[in-house]
């Protein structure tokens, strides 16, 4: 059955805590250690998995927790602005390294390079992701071999019983309660991403509120056809 695509904005904010490890829990456990150290452990870390799988939902964690305690950072990926590396900044996030073109890799390239040995002699983290292990991208040698330098973990999707754990947890912080057969309908028509399935739960706790009615399938249909 062909799924929904969802627009929805804006999505709750990523955080460690409402992240489902599953699969990833390394990865997740170790990145919260680096981010436990002040200054975070400047070695960098690359996470790679297909689209949907968290790999986003960390980096924004990790930058989340980061803006928490007042500490500043840089942001790349395909569409944001570019902007000059900053003295100011304690990490850098690279995004969907994959679809960067020769102007973003550049980019890239210079953060890179001044985070690890910036002026100040105080190296930052590095945080980046991409679909793919850092040896099959398609990227300028010099980049592709400082994504492979430090840790390196594969980010694998959630299992259907996992998913279905993120649905309803993101209910129960909204004081939501999803109903078997709705969290089955979910799981079939929409996207199951993590990011989707948070979003979707905002989304529905909405428009459930501005209804006055409980989150049903015949709610759900309505709401599409509303959008």
């Amino acid at each position: 059955m062909k799924q929904l695509p969802l627009d929805i904005a804006p999505r709750p904010q990523a955080t460690f805590e409402n992240y489902c490890p599953g699969p990833n829990e390394a990865a997740w456990s170790h990145l919260r250690r680096v981010l436990d150290g002040d200054p975070p452990t400047p070695v960098p870390i690359y996470l790679w998995g297909e689209e949907g799988s968290g790999k986003t939902h960390l980096l924004q964690a990790a930058a989340a927790t980061l803006a928490a305690r007042g500490r500043a950072f840089g942001w790349l990926n395909a569409t944001s602005p570019f902007a000059s590396f900053d003295e100011s900044w304690a990490a850098i996030f690279l995004d969907d390294v994959e679809r960067f073109d020769g102007e973003r890799q550049q980019w890239a390239f210079n953060w890179f390079v001044h985070a690890l040995a910036p002026a100040d002699g105080q190296a930052r983290l590095v945080l980046a992701a991409g679909r793919l292990p850092p040896a099959d991208l398609r990227l300028r040698d010099d980049l592709r071999s400082r994504l492979a330098w430090g840790h390196v973990f594969e980010i694998k999707p959630l299992s259907d019983a996992q998913r279905r754990a993120v649905l309803l947890q993101s209910a129960r912080e909204r004081g939501l309660e999803l109903r078997e057969e709705v969290v089955d309908y979910i799981l079939v028509r929409f996207p199951r991403d993590l990011g989707s399935l948070n979003g979707l739960v905002e989304q529905l706790d909405r428009y459930a509120l501005s209804t006055q009615r409980s989150i049903t399938i015949p709610l759900i249909r309505a709401m599409m056809e509303d959008a």
